[in-house]
C-alpha cells in the first residue's frame, strides 16, 4: 500500500483523464480533492470513489492543494493560469494536457507548432513561484486506467521538470496512482511526452513499457 504523503492533490477537470487519474489514486490510498467548472461532476466521482475523494468549488481547491493537476484542454489552460493566478502562486502545477483537436480522419492533429510543446508554452505563463511538472500525458485514458497498478512489473510513466526539488512529489504521485516514475529531464523535453512524441503511447513508443523495457528501448 502508498503511503499517504503530506502534499494535497486536487485534480482540475473530471474528463476522460481527471476521472481515471482520479480512480488510480484513491485506488493507491492517496486522498484527492476534486474540482469541474460544473461542481455536480465533482460531486458525482466523489460519490462513487468514497471517502477519499473530496468535492470542492475551483477556488477552494485551489487554496486546500500543494499540487494542482490541471486535467483539462490546453486551449484553456492559459486563461486559467490567468484566472487564478494569485491562487497558483508558489503551487505545483502538473501538466498532462497535448495540444491536439480531432481531424475528419478520426485522428488528431497539432494545434501549436511542430516543434513547440505544451509544457513550455505552459510553463511561460506561470503565475509567481509555481512549479510545473509534465506528467500524466503519456498514455490515453484506457492504458492510464487498465496499466495502473500491472505486475509483475509496473508500467512507466514518464515526467519531466526543471525544477528537481519537486521530484519526489511528482514521483510519489505517479507511484502511488500504480506506475513506475522515470523523469526524462527538464521541460525542454515535454514535447517527446506528447502525443506524436517519441514516448508518447500515441507517438513512436506505440504502447505501454515496464522500467526495464524503458531502460533498454528508450534510454539505452
Amino acid at each position: 500500500m502508498s503511503k499517504i504523503t503530506e502534499s494535497k492533490v486536487a485534480i482540475i477537470g473530471l474528463g476522460n483523464i481527471g476521472q481515471v487519474l482520479a480512480t488510480d489514486l484513491v485506488n493507491g490510498n492517496r486522498p484527492v480533492i476534486l474540482a469541474a467548472r460544473d461542481f455536480s461532476k465533482a460531486q458525482n466521482l466523489s460519490q462513487k470513489l468514497g471517502s477519499l475523494a473530496q468535492p470542492l468549488e475551483i477556488e477552494a481547491a485551489i487554496q486546500q492543494a500543494d499540487i494542482i493537476v490541471l486535467a483539462i484542454w490546453f486551449a484553456s489552460i492559459a486563461e486559467f493560469l490567468g484566472q487564478y493566478s494569485s491562487l497558483l502562486e508558489g503551487k505545483i502545477i502538473v501538466d498532462p494536457s497535448n495540444p491536439i483537436v480531432p481531424n475528419e480522419n478520426g485522428g488528431f492533429n497539432k494545434t501549436i507548432g511542430e516543434n513547440e510543446s505544451a509544457g513550455q508554452i505552459n510553463a511561460s505563463l506561470l503565475p509567481k513561484g509555481a512549479k510545473l511538472a509534465k506528467a500524466f500525458g503519456t498514455l490515453g485514458a484506457a492504458s492510464l486506467s487498465d496499466a495502473s497498478g500491472q505486475k509483475p512489473e509496473l508500467a512507466v510513466l514518464f515526467y519531466a521538470t526543471d525544477d528537481q526539488q519537486i521530484n519526489t512529489s511528482i514521483e510519489e504521485l505517479i507511484v502511488d496512482a500504480g506506475f513506475e516514475p522515470m523523469r526524462v529531464g527538464g521541460l525542454d523535453q515535454s514535447i517527446r511526452l506528447e502525443v506524436f512524441g517519441e514516448l508518447h503511447e500515441f507517438g513512436a513508443l506505440g504502447k505501454t513499457v515496464t522500467l526495464s523495457e524503458a531502460k533498454k528501448e528508450v534510454i539505452g
